[in-house]
């Protein structure tokens, strides 16, 4: 269990130029420049990782999530999400960026498999962009190129099978008011009139967009910021679900229990 106080922020820092927003590297590269202490940790960034690993398998935690990963798993890591490092037992080829370049949808799934037939193209795609990357850390000049090859990667990972429920623009705007809303209504009916849909046809978009309806997606949002506060802050139990708009207690952590399973203080334990 991840307990209360254990999650380190940390914000984009190349050693090499931190300017550029920007590094590929292998795995086992950023093991070696981290302390073991800080391997260990929980952490959050504001900038995006992607990782496709290349040997063994293993587990990532990603957002409280166990994913499981073996060579072929792409992992995309968006600012703001809570994240365990993988094991010992992984190699990964590994592209960090901030927000200024080209970005996946956050709101898109955070594990692909990449077929079979594809994985030599994946693979030879982070190859380039650490050669790149290298080169331009040589010659100091403008990132065009980087930011063609990152963004040629990011086009390869939205056409993988099921990397698109963002896609449906009206699911997309439902996202977007949830990101906006969710500590402060977990009314399927408000979503659905703030965007302009009725609640029938909202639960049919988010069915088609990924299998559950409207309301189970605002009860998971909420869910997931209720564990991040619950984790990352030292805020009690009332206090937190003040925060998410519950008007009592009782209802805050009678929610938190039928999702989870268990209480939020046992969670936090």
């Amino acid at each position: 269990m991840v307990k209360s106080g254990q999650v380190a922020h940390f914000g984009f820092s190349n050693p090499d130029r931190g300017q550029l927003g920007l590094e590929a590297l292998d795995l086992g590269v950023l093991r070696r420049r981290l302390t073991e202490d800080t391997l260990a940790k929980v952490h959050r960034t504001d900038f995006h990782q992607l990782f496709l690993f290349t040997a063994g398998t293993g587990t990532t935690m990603v957002d409280f999530v166990d994913h499981p990963c073996a060579p072929g798993t792409l992992l995309h890591v968006s600012p703001g999400r809570v994240l365990r490092l993988p094991t010992a037992l992984l190699d990964a080829s590994m592209v960090l960026f901030t927000p200024a370049f080209p970005v996946l949808s956050p709101f898109g799934p955070v594990l692909h498999e990449v077929p079979q037939a594809e994985r030599p193209v994946f693979t030879r795609a982070m190859q380039d962009l650490r050669q790149e990357y290298r080169r331009n850390l040589l010659t100091g000049e403008p990132v065009n190129l980087l930011r063609t090859l990152l963004n040629a990667l990011l086009l390869r990972i939205a056409r993988l099978p099921g990397a698109t429920p963002g896609r449906d623009p009206r699911f997309e705007r439902f996202q977007q008011e949830l990101e906006r809303s969710f500590a402060t209504t977990r009314s399927a009916a408000d979503y659905a009139a703030r965007i302009g849909y009725s609640t029938r046809s909202l639960n049919r978009i988010c069915l088609a967009a990924t299998g559950q309806s409207a309301k189970a997606l605002i009860d998971a949002r909420v869910t997931l910021e209720a564990k991040r506060l619950l984790v990352h802050t030292d805020l009690s139990s009332a206090a937190i679900g003040h925060r998410l708009g519950f008007s009592e207690p009782t209802n805050f952590t009678k929610f938190f229990a039928r999702e989870t399973g268990m209480s939020p203080g046992a969670f936090r334990e």
